[in-house]
């Protein structure tokens, strides 16, 4: 019939349309799109990757050597090696080796009712996810007292698909013993010798299986390592943020926008000759570089956020700067509760830098006190310092350009009768650097314990604030501390000699700790949870972009250069309008080199989101006609 595709050119034409460019679609579809026969004939997407993936999956079946077919929208060549090993049981120690009180053992795969019959025989196979109490016996020789391997073993069976593999899964709850556990093992590798496959499961194997089932999806698979290795409570968030399939539905509709996007130029391009459009050219490509424009926006925040997540996931690097003899050592050795760093009066006690992680409310903290900064020579030019502490005072403003949080600890001194601020022009130097460098900057005043007991309270004297406002004006009065680390200490020796505690909160350094965390609270805060003028999304949208991890962040960014050559080709340098395309084909064919290329930008971008979620793929020729025929 004139006008219809029929199956067996299907292949031809998709081979056509890969191999070149999407200018090529005129020539590889030989139809008109006014044609009503052939919105019928050809299957709608959702429809077509049905028929193909139940294909891949038969001939899988009837030809293993044969080369390896796309199924469930992934082409790589693990989904080849997951197709032929697809029918294998996979066993595996679930928890952590060595001798505890519960270990359990995972198994996945079609062969798990028998590997079950063959440790409890004569058994029914329990219901399905309930707990049921199980003797297990060596499968290698009769049922009887001495073939007994664990006389209590809890038994779970979870029917596939529905299951974290997607297949068949038992779970056998033993004893934690190592005697126990290896002979259930060994008892396990025994059922291989039948006409199942069951082997041992490589690293990581279960998790592989669980993301070519379409169970988990490559952001909540990374979000999974971050919940094995949470370690305080805002890691333990982000985790569970990402461990939703919120980020990867999210991925998933920019792809599908980009798509479409894609589908409404490529119909442009080949039917703009023949075919009548309810909007003109001009208009089709504004509104095309409208919708790149937006998602531009939400990608560009999300790359943003991710830099805030990886503080949470990775650690907030806070620097103390100070001067010799300030108190950063002894606040340091305060926040952590021991005596991580040598206290002297001895200038120049620090030499190296002293990295501690801790956990400050929640939130994961490297803090390093550092060596003091102070100048080289006195005033009669006679060196003062030596090259090991030259060296240490370098490192500490190299880290102090490193690090998310800059803690200047200044101190206050006797000057006859009176107390003074004392800070080294040297120290005002590397927080000036710190400022150029938009480092976040937090300032403790230590040793208030020298003020006068009716001025030493929860904050400095009013001439004090306006001496440090002076000294720093870049640091708001919300971000200066009183503290004592003396009166800290003396205190923490009273407790240990069990004496009654005076001050709820000596030397303030509690107060402190709250200020330290609503500084990370402010830093880590994402983009947009304030209020986002570009589109109705709430506090959460933003906050789960806070699980965008570092390679995820590096294809988005990917992704929006892309986006930024898309518009670049679409778009005036002077305006958000687009480029005025004329309506008429002659006109238009002077512009459609520009156009095509801005077809690719966006499949390049697609591309990238493809490479976050490992699904589906832009250029896939069954979505791009898909949306070529339903406009």
């Amino acid at each position: 019939m004139e006008g219809v595709v029929k199956p067996q050119d299907s292949s031809n034409t998709q081979t056509c349309m890969r191999a070149n460019s999407p200018r090529l679609l005129r020539w590889a579809l030989p139809i008109r799109p006014s044609c009503s026969k052939i919105v019928t004939s050809i299957p709608s997407f959702a429809e077509s990757q049905h028929q193909h993936r139940s294909w891949a999956g038969s001939f899988a079946a009837r030809a293993p050597h044969a080369a390896p077919q796309k199924v469930r929208g992934f082409s790589s060549s693990a989904r080849r090696r997951f197709m032929l090993d697809g029918d294998s049981t996979i066993y595996a120690l679930s928890t952590a080796p060595g001798r505890a009180a519960i270990a359990v053992v995972r198994v996945s795969g079609p062969a798990c009712s028998s590997i079950y019959s063959a440790l409890c025989p004569g058994k029914p196979l329990p219901k399905p996810r309930f707990a049921t109490l199980r003797t297990l016996y060596d499968p290698s020789y009769p049922p009887s007292s001495n073939t007994i391997l664990d006389a209590g073993a809890l038994v779970l069976y979870f029917p596939g698909p529905k299951t974290v593999t997607g297949e068949d899964v038992l779970e056998l709850h033993v004893h934690g013993g190592p005697a126990i556990i290896k002979a259930v093992l060994n008892a396990i590798a025994f059922t291989s010798q039948t006409d199942a496959v069951v082997r041992y499961a490589e690293p990581g194997e279960f998790t592989r299986r669980a993301f070519m089932n379409d169970r988990l999806g490559l952001p909540q698979i990374e979000a999974l390592g971050d919940t094995l290795s949470a370690d305080t409570e805002q890691q333990r968030r982000l985790a569970v943020r990402g461990a939703s399939d919120a980020l990867l539905k999210r991925y998933e509709a920019w792809r599908q926008t980009l798509l479409y996007a894609r589908g409404e130029l490529e119909a442009l391009i080949d039917f703009s000759e023949d075919q009548h459009f309810d909007e003109s050219t001009e208009e089709l490509v504004a509104s095309v570089a409208g919708q790149v424009r937006s998602l531009v926006v939400q990608i560009g925040f999300h790359v943003q956020n991710a830099s805030k997540g990886e503080l949470l996931r990775n650690g907030i690097r806070v620097a103390l700067l100070g001067a010799p003899n300030a108190g950063k050592s002894s606040l340091l050795n305060r926040v952590v509760g021991k005596e991580a760093a040598i206290v002297s009066t001895e200038e120049g006690t620090t030499r190296d830098i002293v990295d501690v992680g801790v956990d400050i409310g929640g939130w994961y903290c490297k803090l390093g006190d550092m060596a003091g900064i102070r100048a080289e020579a006195s005033v009669s030019g006679k060196v003062v310092i030596g090259a090991v502490e030259k060296e240490g005072i370098r490192r500490a403003r190299e880290r102090a350009l490193e690090s998310d949080v800059v803690v200047v600890v200044v101190s206050l001194e006797h000057d006859g009768s009176d107390v003074r601020l004392c800070v080294e022009p040297e120290v005002l130097d590397a927080v000036n650097d710190c400022v150029e460098a938009g480092k976040c900057l937090v300032v403790a005043v230590n040793k208030c314990d020298k003020l006068p007991a009716e001025d030493w309270g929860a904050s400095l004297p009013p001439t004090l604030v306006e001496r440090v406002h002076e000294l720093f004006p870049a640091v708001s009065a919300d971000r200066v501390f009183a503290i004592s680390c003396n009166d800290a200490q003396r205190a923490a020796l009273s407790v240990s000699n069990r004496q009654k505690r005076v001050q709820p909160d000596p030397g303030n350094i509690q107060t402190f700790l709250r200020g330290l965390i609503s500084t990370f609270e402010q830093i880590a805060s994402p983009l947009g949870a304030d209020g986002d003028e570009h589109g109705s999304y709430d506090k959460s949208y933003w906050e789960d972009s806070l699980g965008v991890t570092h390679r995820q962040s590096s294809n988005l960014q990917k992704c929006l250069d892309h986006l930024h050559d898309f518009l670049s080709q679409t778009t005036t340098n002077d305006s958000e309008h687009s480029i005025p395309v004329p309506n008429h084909a002659s006109a238009f064919a002077d512009l459609d080199v520009d156009i095509v290329t801005a077809a690719e930008h966006l499949r390049f971008a697609a591309d990238m989101l493809t490479k976050i979620t490992g699904k589906g793929e832009s250029g896939d020729v069954e979505d791009v006609l898909g949306v070529v025929f339903e406009k």
